[in-house]
């Protein structure tokens, strides 16, 4: 399930991408489909070995072919351990609200991308987000949880401020924001909860098979309710 939009931001092939907070790999493997030469940085040092076995399986299976190449490395987002303009592109989602010192990543994210690189940089939305604060502390009082709830204009503002002028700006996953108030209101971790495991089906279902319905529908609910704040951005200087 992919956040940011290839339509919106493409990667060509032979681009240098870091993936920064990769996670599972979702934008990186994108991009290596793509035929970038991607970085999948992470912390978590738990994250990387599936992530560099996917990268392995992609390349035996001819889904990634040159110049394409991949490696899966660990990286503190506030001093990353790369040269000056290492990168074309740097994709940054859903880490800025984990880190009490965002402004340090930001401040990374525009050192290592070459100037007139773009990035693409998510954070959970405003509105869905307060509501998650809402109805539970435990979703985001927990160990390397939320630590801020962006508004755009903050986000904006504070990549500006990094030498990033943004250049276009949606909102994503519109159908998750339902799901993610569900598990807030019966137990962040009921994952057995019947409500819950009957929405997480049907999230799985849109996902795998795409129906016109659905699609249409969360393109519809994306400007109001969309989980996910996406903005793109240029450096400038």
């Amino acid at each position: 399930m992919l956040t940011v939009d290839f339509a919106k931001f493409p990667v060509q092939p032979g681009d240098r991408v870091l993936d920064l907070g990769c996670g599972a790999g979702r934008h990186a493997f994108e991009a290596y489909r793509r035929g970038a030469r991607v970085v999948a940085a992470d912390l978590d040092h738990g994250e990387l070995p599936p992530v560099g076995g996917m990268f392995a399986a992609m390349r035996a299976e001819g889904e990634a072919a040159p110049p394409a190449a991949a490696a899966a490395v660990a990286a503190d987002a506030t001093r990353l351990p790369f040269p000056d303009g290492s990168f074309d592109v740097v994709i940054a989602a859903e880490i800025l609200e984990h880190l009490p010192d965002d402004a340090a990543a930001l401040a990374e994210i525009a050192r290592v991308l070459r100037l007139g690189g773009t990035v693409a940089v998510t954070v959970p939305a405003w509105f869905p987000e307060r509501i998650c604060w809402a109805l539970s502390r435990e979703y985001h009082e927990v160990r390397g949880g939320h630590v801020r709830i962006f508004t755009r204009a903050e986000l904006a503002a504070k990549l500006a401020a990094a030498g990033l002028a943004p250049a276009g700006a949606h909102h994503a996953h519109g159908l998750h924001s339902a799901y993610w108030w569900l598990k807030c209101a019966v137990g962040v971790h009921d994952d057995a909860h019947p409500a819950v495991r009957a929405y997480h089906r049907l999230l799985v279902w849109d996902i795998m098979r795409k129906p016109a319905l659905t699609r249409l529908s969360e393109a519809a609910l994306n400007p109001l309710i969309g989980k996910s704040l996406v903005i793109y951005a240029r450096k400038t200087r």
